[in-house]
């Protein structure tokens, strides 16, 4: 028992003393321990925000982030947008068509933030070579194939007015299962038409706003100098060329800081089983700003940037339509009522080719209805009275 001890020990005095080598081995462990403790929290944002989370977790973080954020109403008094949180806890992007741009170059003709977003799939050279007189942005959920590709054949048909320069964008999120056969397939779609933005925030009614910001940032830091720009759903009827003919007159001067759609005058929804229900302690006024329906409205090309600068210090609210005239409000920007208040529709108007060839918008189409419809307008149009 002593010669074992003895290869630990050794005694001194009658004291038991370590051996050297052992104690130089303990120190060398503290240091290592202390080491490994110092470089990992060191390199903890670095690996949070590079390690792969799980579709399912990173769903659940934007679903509980924009709740969470509202309640809060920036208590912590930090400027931070949805947005960066949104796109902080994205999964590693798929392979495809991604590429990670910056949206924040410090040239004044891109988008003023600080904050990096990460694209999926871009189009940045669509305005490469001229300028664009019209963008459509059109929200689309990634499983509605049927629908863009009859918004191609009909009202988001980039050549449908001789010499205007029409760019057609749809705005896409993710969905759960970001490497499902349903993202190959938009890759695959993308790669065919180049038309698709898509970039890494869930997908979701909730996530509108987030949406429609994005495609401010696109349309901000890629088309700068677009003249004009319409958001439009994707179950709209947009009659095209009445909009560029009547309302916006290539032939004429563009206008600026110019917003336009079907105006509305109402105050917040307090039915919690409303699907625009605003709970009053997240929105505690009794009105909100006159706002133009989120089914379709027509701003001019320099508020894009506005708009989306000015989001940082907007309280966020998941009605999209709502908080962007929140955010007009803020830069002092009136909406203004379209030459007819009939000329925008956020409900199904019935359908006539004489009546259609004297509106804007209808709301509410099926894909097999709106294609039936287009090719029925089209024909019959020019048997209707010439357009003002």
């Amino acid at each position: 028992m002593l010669q074992c001890g003895m290869d630990l020990w050794h005694i001194t005095r009658n004291r038991w003393i370590p051996k050297p080598r052992l104690r130089v081995h303990r120190i060398g462990m503290v240091l290592v321990f202390f080491a490994i403790a110092f470089l990992f929290c060191y390199q903890y944002e670095w690996f949070l925000k590079r390690s792969p989370i799980s579709a399912d977790k990173m769903a659940s973080l934007i679903q509980e982030y924009w709740p969470e954020e509202i309640k809060t109403n920036f208590r912590s008094n930090l400027s931070l947008s949805p947005l960066a949180t949104a796109t902080e806890f994205a999964p590693a992007q798929p392979t495809g068509l991604r590429n990670t741009v910056g949206a924040h170059p410090n040239n004044s003709t891109r988008s003023p933030t600080s904050i990096q977003f990460r694209f999926i799939i871009n189009e940045a050279d669509k305005c490469q070579k001229d300028h664009p007189f019209l963008i459509l942005l059109v929200p689309s959920e990634p499983s509605l194939v049927q629908a863009r590709q009859v918004i191609r054949q009909t009202w988001g048909n980039e050549r449908l007015v001789p010499g205007i320069r029409i760019v057609r964008i749809f705005l896409l999120g993710i969905t759960t299962q970001p490497e499902s056969k349903l993202q190959q397939d938009i890759f695959e779609e993308s790669r065919q038409y180049h038309d698709i933005v898509q970039h890494e925030y869930l997908d979701s009614y909730r996530n509108l706003t987030i949406k429609t910001l994005m495609g401010l940032n696109w349309v901000a830091t890629f088309c700068p100098n677009t003249t004009y720009v319409m958001k439009a759903d994707c179950d709209m009827f947009v009659n095209t060329e009445y909009l560029i003919h009547y309302l916006l007159k290539p032939d004429q001067p563009p206008r600026h800081i110019y917003f336009t759609g079907h105006l509305i005058d109402a105050g917040p929804d307090r039915d919690n089983s409303s699907k625009w229900y605003m709970p009053p302690e997240i929105y505690p006024d009794r009105r909100y700003p006159t706002f133009c329906s989120g089914t379709g409205y027509v701003f001019s090309g320099d508020l894009a940037a506005k708009i989306f600068a000015v989001s940082f210090s907007v309280k966020k609210l998941h009605l999209e339509d709502v908080y962007v005239a929140l955010c007009l409000k803020a830069l002092n920007v009136t909406p203004e009522a379209p030459p007819r208040k009939s000329d925008f529709n956020h409900w199904h108007i019935p359908f006539s080719i004489c009546h259609y060839s004297r509106l804007i918008t209808s709301h509410g189409f099926q894909p097999d209805e709106l294609l039936k419809h287009w090719s029925i307008f089209q024909q019959g149009k020019g048997n209707c009275v010439s357009m003002e």
